[in-house]
């Protein structure tokens, strides 16, 4: 794969999931349709919404491409949009975000600079309630030890990233059983395959703090992240160093998971973190010491 040497050459699909979110989704289009980098086209997933997102921002939007589907997730919906798109790069924009003007000229110059990246993401802004805050130090989006840290949480905005299509056909696209951390589960398998650029200046505007964000409405976001790192701790070709930080990292998640259920009066789920913490331990032993018997 040949990244264009010219800016003219990339086409860009943007693909927004909605969900409920009318007034905010006006402001993410807004944002989109003031790049300075012409985009493709503009595909919004309206994943089961009831507030007339499309009958209200169709006619306002006449260049966009609403798609509809039945309330199957956001995973789904990012999914749907992918298959759809026609552009050989992809950017992804939550419909809550805002991109500042110059956030995909600038990713897209970064890649002719650096043509075997196929991947990037930039900082962000964080917008609560109206106010700037500063984002937490944990959110470091440094290459170093990207991987690692990634394990414990999500670190890379959807928002921020542009994609060659490329990409998805290699590590497959959103795991759709994953009720939530979803992006974590995604971003982890794109950093074991691939080189994810950055450019460290906020091109996105990350809104948050209302009521209707999975990540305030879901307890436990653990379970969902013991479920991905089950399902990767089992992918092939995975460099020694991750397999141990993954299994690491999914026998700690087990063992919280494990107390947390007991402090609530759940025998049964915590039994079954308990099962899953001795099979992690079992197998982090195992790779550690493989002439074990």
């Amino acid at each position: 794969m040949v990244v264009p040497s010219s800016t003219d050459d990339f086409s860009i699909s943007v693909i927004i999931p909605t969900y409920n979110r009318l007034s905010f989704l006006r402001k993410a289009l807004i944002s989109v349709s003031q790049q300075t980098h012409s985009i493709l086209e503009t595909i919004v997933v309206d994943d089961g919404s009831d507030d007339q997102t499309i009958d209200i921002l169709g006619p306002e939007f006449p260049d966009v491409v609403f798609l509809t589907q039945d309330n199957e997730g956001v995973s789904s919906a990012r999914n749907l949009g992918i298959h759809k798109a026609k552009g050989d790069w992809i950017a992804l924009l939550d419909s809550d975000d805002q991109w500042l003007r110059e956030k995909t000229e600038k990713q897209i110059n970064y890649h002719i600079q650096n043509p075997k990246v196929l991947a990037s993401h930039t900082g962000e802004k964080w917008i609560r309630k109206g106010n700037q805050v500063i984002p937490p130090a944990f959110l470091d989006k440094s290459r170093e030890g990207l991987f690692e840290r990634s394990l414990e949480r999500c670190i890379i905005c959807p928002s921020s990233v542009l994609l060659h299509r490329s990409i998805f056909q290699h590590i497959g696209c959103f795991d759709e059983s994953l009720k939530i951390c979803e992006d974590y589960d995604f971003w982890l398998r794109l950093l074991l395959e691939f080189q994810l650029g950055l450019i460290k200046e906020a091109l996105v505007e990350k809104h948050g703090g209302h009521s209707d964000q999975l990540s305030n409405s879901t307890w436990g976001l653990d379970r969902f992240r013991v479920q991905s790192l089950e399902k990767i701790q089992q992918l092939p070709n995975t460099p020694f160093p991750h397999q141990i930080k993954i299994l690491e990292t999914l026998l700690r998640k087990c063992e919280l998971l494990h107390t947390g259920f007991l402090k609530h009066e759940k025998p049964e789920e915590a039994e079954i973190y308990l099962q899953k913490k001795h099979r992690a331990s079992e197998l982090l032993e195992n790779l550690k010491n493989p002439s074990n018997p």
